[in-house]
C-alpha cells in the first residue's frame, strides 16, 4: 500500500518504520523533521496524505489533531482509511471521526498501549474505535504495529477505553509505590514483599511486570534510573484526559482525580523524562504530611 504517516516521534517513527519493513511504501511527515528507517521523507502533511491509500496519524493532543484533519481530509482521495494513533480527548476523535467520514473517508481511532518499546517491537495493543468497514480496513496494518487489537465500538470508543485504562494504570502504580515505601519504613525486604504480592490478591501488573523498586521483579525503568518507557509528563496528560471525560459526563472519579494531582505534583517537582513509576522514589522520600490531600 502506499501510507502516509504524520507525526514521526518517539512512538511514530517505529511504527513507520515497522510498516515500511512490511513493505508498504511510507511517505512520512514531521513538522521536527524526523524521519524513520525506510520512510520517505516529505516537506507537508498534505504531501504525505497525496496518493495514500491509507494515512496513520500519531499526534500529541488533540487541538493538534483537528488541526492536522483540516489540512488533509480534504486532500485525500475519498474512501482512503484514516487511522488516528494519538491519544487524545475523547471529543476531539469523535470531531475527527465526523469530518473525515463527511468528506466520505473510513476513520477510525486506534490509541495505544506498550510504550516506545513495543512500538519498536511491533507488539503494541491498540484499542479502535470506528465502524466495522474501517476495522476491518485498519487491521492489517495494526497487525504489523502490534500484536493485539480490541474494537472497542463507535468512532471515540478507542479513547474512552485508553483513558479509562490509563486512569486505572495511574492508580495502581501509586498503590504499588505505597506498598512498597511503606514495607521499606517497616522493615520488610522489597523482594520478599514481591513474592508475596505477585503471588496474592494485590497482584496486578504494576507489581508483576513494570515493579518500581529497583532490583525486584523483571526488569523495568526503576534499572535504568527511571529512564522513561512511559514519562510521567504523559501518564499526567492521560490522567488529565480521563478527568476532563469525567467531568463532561458526571462521573465519579475520586482516586483518578487524586492521583492526577499526585502526577502533577511529581511532575512540577522533576521535572519531564522520568519514568512515571518513579513516584516511588518521591513517595519513599517522603513523610505523611507531605501527602495530605
Amino acid at each position: 500500500m502506499q501510507i502516509g504517516f504524520i507525526g514521526l516521534g518517539n512512538m511514530g517513527a517505529p511504527m513507520a518504520a515497522n510498516l515500511a519493513a512490511a513493505g508498504h511504501t511510507v511517505h512520512g511527515f514531521d513538522p521536527a523533521g524526523t524521519t524513520a528507517a525506510g520512510v520517505h521523507p516529505v516537506t507537508s502533511a498534505e504531501a504525505a496524505v497525496g496518493g495514500s491509500e491509507a494515512v496513520v496519524t500519531m499526534l500529541p493532543d488533540g487541538g493538534v489533531l483537528e488541526r492536522v484533519y483540516a489540512e488533509i481530509v480534504p486532500m485525500a482521495t475519498p474512501g482512503t482509511l484514516l487511522l488516528d494513533c494519538s491519544t487524545v480527548d475523547v471529543a476531539a476523535a469523535v470531531a475527527a471521526h465526523e469530518r473525515g467520514e463527511a468528506a466520505g473517508h473510513r476513520c477510525a481511532d486506534a490509541p495505544v498501549s506498550g510504550g516506545v518499546g513495543g512500538a519498536t517491537a511491533g507488539t503494541l495493543t491498540f484499542m479502535v474505535g470506528g465502524s466495522e468497514a474501517a476495522y476491518r480496513g485498519a487491521a492489517p496494518l495494526l497487525d504489523l504495529m502490534g500484536q493485539r487489537r480490541v474494537h472497542c465500538g463507535a468512532g471515540g470508543t478507542g479513547q474512552a477505553a485508553k483513558i479509562c485504562n490509563n486512569m486505572l494504570l495511574g492508580i495502581s502504580m501509586i498503590g504499588t509505590c505505597e506498598a512498597f515505601a511503606l514495607a521499606a519504613k517497616l522493615g520488610l525486604d522489597a523482594s520478599r514483599l514481591f513474592d508475596v504480592i505477585s503471588a496474592s490478591s494485590g497482584s496486578c501488573w504494576s507489581v508483576n511486570t513494570y515493579c518500581p523498586v529497583p532490583g525486584v521483579g523483571p526488569t523495568s525503568p526503576a534499572d535504568a534510573d527511571y529512564q522513561p518507557g512511559f514519562a510521567a509528563e504523559l501518564m499526567l496528560k492521560d490522567l488529565g484526559l480521563s478527568q476532563d471525560a469525567a467531568v463532561q459526563v458526571d462521573a465519579a472519579t475520586p482516586l483518578g482525580a487524586h492521583a492526577r494531582q499526585l502526577y502533577q505534583c511529581f511532575v512540577d517537582a522533576q521535572g519531564t523524562g522520568r519514568d512515571f513509576s518513579a513516584m516511588f522514589e518521591a513517595l519513599s522520600a517522603g513523610k505523611r504530611s507531605d501527602f495530605d490531600a
